[in-house]
């Protein structure tokens, strides 16, 4: 049987570094190709490595067919959830293979929206669009990685020169710093990669510190709001305080006045008794 390379499928997943291919190549010399090679009809989809390296050697390989895919983006559909698989992919490769599902995944959704209404004019039958959802958590949970790394992969996806997704993958800096530096002018990123490691997180640190600092004012702004904001309630608090005290001192005058007219009022009791007394005698 020949095997056709698919150059966009061995390109879709990342290569293993010189030291993972050095050490495959050992074990299968030592030991054989022990994992048959995936094929879909005559295209390779999974085992490029292994038959590489026993296409170099001349070493027997055992091929298994997988023809439950209709396209080529089941086919890449198929890798990824493959890939995720497996523990040997590192944080950032799940990230991005996350990602990439949630592209095939989103064109297949609006492929599907652009195509309903022609098929319902001539079917007459409404057919429900399936729209799964592609949040930040999700993503996360199928790579198995946190959603604060998500948002980070995603802006090394969009603002990282080549130079550093591939120091990310090759484990030189990490994705938080990698995620620091891509904020960074491409010539500024492709000068701190070329320094090595330690230039690297000399980078991301003064990334953050200029973050903090821009962050610094709004926090002050924020504090003296706080600030202004509590005179004016300690006053408040003072006003009904004084207004409270007021209150109690008229009250007080008014229960006075009350007992005083009592007194009075007994007073002229005794008075109209007295006198009825006298008529009366």
């Amino acid at each position: 049987m020949s095997i056709i390379i698919h150059e966009a499928l061995r390109a879709y997943i990342d290569p293993l570094t010189e030291h993972e291919f050095t050490a495959l190549e050992r074990s299968i010399l030592t030991e054989g190709c022990r994992d048959a090679l995936v094929c879909w009809g005559d295209i390779l989809i999974d085992g490029h490595n292994r038959y590489a390296i026993c296409q170099r050697h001349n070493l027997p390989y055992n091929i298994v067919q997988n023809d439950n895919f209709s396209n080529i983006e089941d086919v890449q559909l198929w890798m990824i959830d493959n890939h995720l698989g497996r523990r040997s992919v590192t944080d950032f490769q799940r990230g991005m293979l996350a990602l990439r599902k949630k592209e095939i995944v989103l064109a297949r959704m609006k492929a599907q929206e652009e195509q309903a209404p022609s098929d319902n004019a001539e079917n007459e039958v409404a057919v429900p669009v399936v729209k799964p959802t592609q949040s930040r958590q999700e993503i996360a949970r199928l790579a198995g990685i946190s959603s604060n790394a998500v948002v980070q992969i995603e802006k090394i996806q969009k603002a990282a020169a080549p130079e550093l997704v591939q120091a990310v993958r090759d484990g030189t800096i990490s994705i938080s710093a990698a995620a620091a530096i891509a904020s960074l002018p491409n010539e500024d990123q492709v000068a701190a990669v070329a320094g090595g490691r330690k230039e690297l997180q000399q980078a991301a640190r003064q990334v953050r510190e200029k973050v903090r600092e821009q962050k610094a004012p709004a926090k002050a702004v924020a504090a003296a709001s706080s600030d202004t904001a509590a005179p004016a309630a300690i006053e408040g608090r003072q006003d009904n305080a004084s207004s409270n005290v007021g209150n109690a001192d008229e009250l007080s005058n008014l229960r006075q006045q009350v007992m005083h007219l009592q007194t009075e009022n007994s007073e002229l009791l005794s008075q109209i008794a007295a006198l009825k007394a006298q008529l009366a005698g």
